[in-house]
C-alpha cells in the first residue's frame, strides 16, 4: 500500500476521527513536509477567543502524522508508524486560523535503513504553528517510529 498526495488528507480524516471534527485543511503534503491549516472556529476558542491549545496540538501531531504517511506510505505492508511522545511550547498567542508546518528530523532513506536490518527506528518531526501574519505561536516535536508488523 502507497500514499499519495491525493489521499494523504483523505486517509487520516477517515483514520483519526479528530481530525474531521476539527476540519483540518491538508495544504501541502510531500515527503519532505506537511502544512495543515486549523480554521477559524468559535466551537474550538479559548478563554482568549483563539484556538484552544488542544486544538492547536491535535493540528501539529496530524501535520506530523501527514509527513509520517507520505514518507513511508510504501512502508505500511510491513511496519506501522506510532507516535511515541510529543513535547509542544506555546509561544504567543494565537487568533484566527493557524497553520502547521511539518518536517522530518532524520533521512527518510536512513529511516527505512534501519527498519531493513529488524530495528524498531525512532525519528522526530519538528512542527512550526503559525498565525496568519506569519509569527510562530507554537513550536512542537513529535517522535514517531515505525513499528515492524508480526
Amino acid at each position: 500500500m502507497t500514499v499519495d498526495s491525493a489521499s494523504t488528507g483523505d486517509m487520516l480524516a477517515a483514520a483519526v476521527p479528530m481530525v474531521r471534527t476539527l476540519n483540518l485543511e491538508f495544504i501541502e503534503v510531500t515527503a519532505e513536509r506537511a502544512v495543515l491549516r486549523l480554521p477559524d472556529q468559535p466551537d474550538f476558542h479559548n478563554h482568549l477567543g483563539g484556538p484552544h491549545a488542544g486544538a492547536m496540538f491535535t493540528l501539529a501531531e496530524s501535520a506530523s502524522g501527514a509527513i509520517v504517511l507520505k514518507a513511508f506510505g510504501d512502508q505500511l505492508s510491513r511496519a506501522v508508524p506510532l507516535a511515541v511522545r510529543a513535547e509542544i511550547d506555546y509561544k504567543k498567542l494565537a487568533k484566527g486560523p493557524v497553520t502547521a508546518t511539518a518536517t522530518l528530523r532524520r533521512p527518510a532513506a536512513e529511516i527505512v535503513a534501519e527498519l531493513d536490518t529488524g530495528g524498531r527506528p525512532e525519528f522526530p518531526v519538528a512542527v512550526a504553528v503559525r498565525r496568519e501574519d506569519g509569527a510562530v505561536t507554537g513550536e512542537m516535536t513529535v517522535v514517531w517510529t515505525l513499528r515492524p508488523n508480526g
